[in-house]
Parts: C-alpha cells; sequence; structure tokens
C-alpha cells in the first residue's frame, strides 16, 4: 500500500480539494483507494458525504480500542473508501504525545488496512505538530499544494529542512502551485523564483477557478462529474505527473544539499537557519 501524504503547513492552500480529486483519479484508474480525513474541520468528509463513526475519538484510535478498518465508510464512486474525520482530531497530536514512539503511531495505525487498500490519501490539517509529523514518518509521497505567496514559500524551505534533519531519505517531497492567479504579476515573479530555487516542484499549475470552488456546492470530485472540463483535465494532468516523479524516487537529503550548498543542513537546528 502507497500512503500519500496532502500536506501544507500554511493553511488555505488547496489541501482537501487535491486530496480528494487525486483519491478519486487513484480509484477510477483501478487502485482500491482510502482517504482519512485526519482534519478536524472534516472537509474531505464533507465533500464526500461521510459522516463520522460512533467512537472513533482519536483517543481511542490512538490507544488501539478502535481499529481503522472498522470505521471505513464506502463512498458514491467505485473503488473509493472514506475514514471520515471526527471533531476529536483537533486534539489527535496531544493523544499521540501520550504514547511510546508518538511517531511511529500513524504508521503502525495504518497496517491494518494494507490488504484491502493499495493506496492510502491523508488529508492534513495544516501546521508542524505531533501528528504532521507523525503523517510525514508514514507517508511515501508529501503531495504539497503551495500559494504563490512568500510565506508559503517560506513554509516550504522550513518542510524541507525539517524532513532532512529526521533523515527521511526514502520520503519523496512533491509541491505544486494551487489557486495561481497568472494575472498578478507577483504570482508570476515568485513561481518563476521558486522554480528557480525548486527545480523539484511540478509542471502542472492549478488556478484559481469558480469551478473547483463549486466542489464545495456539488460536493463531489471534480473529474466525477465532468472529466473534460478544463480543471478536472488539470488534476488529470497533475495525477499523471505525481505518478511519473515517483519513480526513481529521489532522496530529499539530496535535494536539500542541492538548495543548500555550503550549509550543513542536517547538523543544523532548523531555526538557527
Amino acid at each position: 500500500m502507497r500512503i500519500y501524504a496532502v500536506t501544507n503547513i500554511k493553511g488555505g492552500v488547496g489541501k482537501t480539494t487535491t486530496a480528494v480529486n487525486l483519491a478519486y483519479l487513484c480509484a477510477a484508474g483501478g487502485v482500491r483507494t482510502l482517504l482519512w480525513d485526519l482534519d478536524s474541520q472534516g472537509g474531505a468528509t464533507y465533500l464526500l458525504h461521510g459522516e463520522p463513526k460512533e467512537s472513533a475519538s482519536a483517543k481511542r484510535l490512538v490507544a488501539g480500542k478502535r481499529e481503522l478498518p472498522e470505521l471505513v465508510a464506502p463512498t458514491a464512486h467505485a473503488g473509493l473508501d472514506l475514514l471520515p474525520a471526527d471533531f476529536s482530531y483537533r486534539n489527535f497530536a496531544v493523544r499521540l504525545a501520550e504514547r511510546r514512539h508518538p511517531a511511529e503511531r500513524l504508521l503502525k495505525m495504518s497496517r491494518s488496512l494494507r490488504e484491502t487498500y493499495g493506496a492510502l490519501f491523508l488529508d492534513c490539517p495544516a501546521g508542524i505538530s505531533l501528528l504532521s509529523e507523525s503523517v510525514l514518518r508514514a507517508a511515501d509521497v508529501v503531495i504539497v499544494p503551495l500559494v504563490p505567496t512568500p510565506l508559503s514559500l517560506r513554509m516550504l524551505r522550513e518542510l524541507y529542512r525539517f524532513v532532512a534533519e529526521e533523515g527521511w531519505t526514502d520520503l519523496r517531497l512533491l509541491p505544486f502551485f494551487s489557486m495561481v492567479d497568472a494575472r498578478r504579476a507577483l504570482h508570476r515573479e515568485l513561481m518563476d523564483a521558486a522554480r528557480a530555487e525548486f527545480p523539484q516542484i511540478l509542471a502542472t499549475e492549478v488556478p484559481y477557478r469558480s469551478e473547483i470552488e463549486r466542489m464545495s456546492v456539488r460536493r463531489a470530485p471534480l473529474p466525477a462529474g465532468a472529466a473534460n472540463n478544463a480543471a478536472a483535465r488539470l488534476y488529470q494532468q497533475l495525477w499523471r505527473e505525481v505518478g511519473a516523479a515517483q519513480d526513481p524516487p529521489a532522496t530529499v537529503v539530496a535535494e536539500v544539499r542541492e538548495m543548500f550548498p555550503g550549509q550543513t543542513v542536517l547538523d543544523t537546528p532548523a531555526g538557527q537557519m
């Protein structure tokens, strides 16, 4: 089972939209897929018409009193299932901190899903916490939506440094631009500068479009209702690019050393760089 995390330290960048559309496309390609909504706001759960299961609290999950397969719900889309969010997930990091080896906990919890699913998508809340650390430890691929702003690029640098300092050399980070307004000179300038600094940024750029916003009204993945829609085609292109970028894998440590030549990234605390 391959684990895809969709995350960004910054909120409001299109994580949930990305997670739902890519999980749908993965399932449509014939891979049995599960989307786990880890955000207590439950955006992915809402978009896929899900409801939290009774006794699905973060406390019970982390303690091992409920197994993930017990909480899975089907969706209206073939091959795509959902692990709905629960409002108690706002305390997920607190519950992880109560356990031994908390950063390994999510990876351990996901093992019960491996016989059933070929892909697991994690829709992650914003920020850096013990939960996000556990997500990064569990993931094979991390998809990072970026709005072209200085703050987003700063957060991307911090994410690369954090992963490198942890030594997670088998993790693949795949950033791409989201909510792009090509009419804005600042967006164009920042994207050009970012691509020079981060050659790993994927070519696909998802614009700020009303049809993407309307996902919250339609409550369905974009390709499910209009596969030939321009926005749906962009997510199809993004998914193809994600697939192509996984093989061969590149190490995060090597990528960081290329981006910050002459700096001992692995030996320097992130706050001091």
